[in-house]
This record gives C-alpha cells, sequence and structure tokens, in this order.
C-alpha cells in the first residue's frame, strides 16, 4: 500500500490509480492510531493530486556511512575524518520538502550543492532497546530520502567530526513521494537504487551492498527511543558529485531536476532553482552574512 499526504495536507492511501481520503489529521496521527482509521468517502484520481511530504516525524534520525562504497569514494579527498558507519545526528525537520517541490540553492552560502540517494525508513511504533531479530516490528514502510549537502560548509564542518548546517538548510530534506509500507517490499536489502540528474545516471548501487543492515540499524539507534511517524535513513552510495574526479562539473546548479528512485518505492523528482526565484522578496545571502551566522 501507499500511503500519501496531499493538496491541503489530507491524508490517504493510494488503490489503482485512486486516492482513498483517510479520516486522519496528518500521518503521524496515522501510525499513532496503527492505520486503524476509516475512510472518509471521498476518492481523488492520484494524478489530479498535488502530493506532499508524506510525513512531518517528530525525529529524523539521520545515519550515514553504511554503505562501505561511499566511505571509500569518500578516500579520494583529503579530508579530516572517514566516513564510516554509525554516523549519526537529528535531521531539521523544518526542512523537509515533498516530490516536485523545489531545493532552493542559496547562494553565498554554498559553491558545491550536492546530492546523496538514500532509503529511509519510517517506524510505525513507539519503542526502544530491541534487537536486529525485532526490529521488523517496528517497520512501517519506506520513503525515497535525496540527503541535499553543501559540501564546502560540511568540508568545514568535519574539521570537527560532525556536521549537521551542510545538510540541515532550508529545502534540504526532499522525501517522497510517498511510503511504501513494508508488505510490499519482500526484501528491503535486496533493491536497486538510482539517481539521476537531468536525466544523466549519477549513482547505481543496489541495498545489498550495505555494510550493515536495516534491521541492525534501527536496532543500533533503538536506545534514543522511537516514536510513530520517526524517519530514520540509511546512508548514500557511490556516485556523489563531491567525491568525484571532476566534482566541479557535476555539482548541482539552478535548472538542474534531480530524480531519485529506489526499486519497489518510488521516483522522488526535485527541481533545483536559485535562491531569487525561491525568495524573490528577500535579499540575497552575502557570504559575510553566512560566516556571521
Amino acid at each position: 500500500m501507499k500511503l500519501v499526504t496531499y493538496d491541503d495536507g489530507r491524508v490517504g492511501k493510494v488503490v489503482d490509480g485512486t486516492v482513498i481520503e483517510l479520516d486522519v489529521p496528518d500521518m503521524r496521527r496515522y501510525f499513532e492510531l496503527q492505520g486503524e482509521v476509516e475512510p472518509t468517502g471521498r476518492e481523488t484520481p492520484l494524478d489530479q493530486v498535488h502530493l506532499r511530504a508524506p510525513i512531518i516525524p517528530k525525529k529524523f534520525f539521520h545515519t550515514a556511512g553504511n554503505f562501505r562504497e561511499h566511505h571509500e569514494e569518500s578516500t579520494r579527498v583529503n579530508w579530516s575524518h572517514p566516513v564510516l558507519p554509525w554516523i549519526v545526528f537529528f535531521q531539521n525537520v523544518d526542512a523537509i520538502i515533498g516530490p516536485d517541490d523545489p531545493i532552493i540553492y542559496p547562494e553565498g552560502m554554498t559553491n558545491e550543492l550536492d546530492y546523496e540517494l538514500e532509503l529511509a525508513v519510517v517506524i510505525g511504533k513507539a519503542g526502544k532497546f530491541f534487537s536486529p531479530e525485532e526490529a521488523e516490528d517496528y517497520i512501517a514502510g519506506y520513503i525515497v530520502f535525496n540527503d541535499i549537502t553543501a559540501r564546502d560548509i560540511q568540508r568545514v564542518e568535519m574539521k570537527s567530526g560532525v556536521f549537521c548546517l551542510s545538510k540541515s538548510i532550508d529545502t534540504f530534506v526532499p522525501i517522497g513521494p510517498w511510503i511504501v509500507t513494508k508488505d510490499e517490499i519482500p526484501d528491503v536489502q535486496n533493491l536497486s537504487m538510482e539517481l539521476r540528474v537531468n536525466g544523466e545516471s549519477r549513482q547505481v548501487s543496489h541495498t545489498s551492498r550495505m555494510a550493515v543492515t536495516v534491521p541492525e540499524i534501527i536496532s543500533h539507534y533503538s536506545s534514543m527511543g522511537f516514536s510513530p511517524g520517526d524517519i530514520i535513513s540509511t546512508g548514500t552510495v557511490a556516485g556523489v558529485a563531491g567525491f568525484s574526479e571532476d566534482a566541479a562539473s557535476l555539482y548541482l546548479k539552478p535548472g538542474d531536476v534531480v530524480e531519485a528512485e529506489v526499486q519497489g518505492v518510488g521516483v522522488l523528482r526535485n527541481p533545483v532553482i536559485s535562491w531569487a526565484e525561491g525568495h524573490p522578496d528577500l535579499a540575497p545571502i552575502t557570504s559575510e552574512a553566512a560566516a556571521a551566522s
């Protein structure tokens, strides 16, 4: 089943190309009620609704380093710290955008806007301190996540061994296009992954290449406590612009269209627009202002 948030915040399930509205105020509440909600009787063709970010979680656990191939490509750059498994921080949920929403390029803050294709897990119920064998019971479904990153900011942050601002700027957290429930994904470690920019393939991989498994990731962070509807990302794959041999030619720019795809989960599409186009009433960000902030 595909679960969507659409139009003015309605929640629905997609059945045979039709969105069936559910009687619940938001997607988090849907999971708090364990999906025990009734249809309102309102149905709309999927191609006639505006899909929004499927959920705004209480907590977004942003993990990294779970694909060994991403660590290996990071050795091409002389960064102060390696990208190894068990990196985690809390993502800025206010930076979340949905399918077809624009990624706004904050000129003056960065010249190195990058993409990172990820599979993310939606947690279905509250829990803490559970094993990898128990983790399956806590998975509600999956979404596509594009971890937009300002590499020049991240490079400075990495000198302290932590990073957050570089990945948490407004509009840097595209998720969607919907939540695919776990019953539709028989084996989460057997999914192809691809990210395209203007139709050109940039990242191609497979969830079988993870150095740790999805249940291991979920269990590892369960000591922090999960709430229904929380999101936990699982790290990106090889092929990011910033670790390539010709990074400057591959960084995102206004006018680009990014498509992040995970087999069986969906395609998350987002255009990149300029600061002026995204914020016509605000003054441009300057490097001096960014340094002072």
